[in-house]
């Protein structure tokens, strides 16, 4: 019997690959990095300028110097606070300054009428007491003082201190005339007469004068004494003297 011979399934042929041309040299050199936009190193984004010019050598030569006149400044304020509160000291313990007193003695009414037009026209003789207890210390009463009379908000008249020096412990009497007028006095003659029928009509006297302080020897710059004295009297009636009930008098005072 013949042999039968073996049939064997031939593989199939691979398929051919394209050759790949051959390159003797790397397109991207070793140890370099590979992007698809190029190269990193030559599209770094651009550096932006600052607007204002950096100095770093000037700013800190400035903040010293500030500070220091700050703390020159501070050290010259708190020198003077001492200074004047050593002075301040002096004058106390040497001089003992005391504040001088004043008192209204007396008060006349010398004019006291309406007018025509509803006028009123006051003239007033007031009598003023100024005490100095100051054993070394001398007042000069300069010119452009100022002296008025008031009734509920209304001035009623006015005048002036003379001038006048006040030596130690002295005791001055001043007689001061005021005048004045006031306009449309209908409504002010009705609260008079109101106020003279419970016999206690407010008034106040306001003064306002120059002074010069002698300490010693020295005298020292022009003060302003200010006065307020609160007056109860009687009456407000022409040809009269006027009986004050009550009087109270303080006195400030203003460089």
């Amino acid at each position: 019997m013949a042999d039968h011979q073996k049939i064997h399934p031939a593989p199939a042929p691979e398929p051919q690959q394209e050759a790949l041309p051959k390159t003797t040299a790397p397109l991207v050199p070793r140890g370099s990095s590979r992007s698809e936009n190029g190269d990193p190193e030559r599209q770094q984004p651009p550096l932006r300028r600052s607007l204002t010019p950096y100095s770093p050598s000037k700013q800190p030569k400035k903040r010293s110097c500030c500070k220091k006149c700050l703390c020159w400044s501070c050290c010259l304020f708190f020198l003077l606070i001492i200074l004047l509160g050593i002075l301040a000291a002096i004058i106390y313990f040497v001089f003992q300054p005391k504040i001088p007193k004043y008192s209204v003695d007396s008060m006349r009414i010398t004019q006291f009428n309406i007018n025509n037009d509803m006028s009123l026209s006051a003239t007033f003789n007031v009598s003023i007491t100024a005490r100095n207890p100051n054993k070394k210390i001398g007042i000069y009463y300069e010119n452009g003082s100022h002296l008025s009379v008031w009734y509920k908000g209304t001035n009623l008249c006015e005048g002036s201190l003379p001038k006048f020096y006040q030596g130690h412990r002295n005791t001055t009497v001043l007689n001061v005339k005021m005048t004045g007028q006031t306009e449309n006095a209908t409504n002010l003659l009705q609260s008079l007469q109101v106020d003279q029928q419970s016999g206690t009509i407010p008034l106040n006297l306001r003064v306002k004068v120059p002074v010069r302080i002698k300490l010693g020897k020295l005298k020292l710059t022009k003060w302003k004494f200010l006065l307020k004295c609160r007056l109860n009297v009687d009456s407000l009636s022409q040809d009269n003297v006027i009986r004050i009930r009550d009087n109270k008098c303080k006195v400030r005072f203003r460089f």
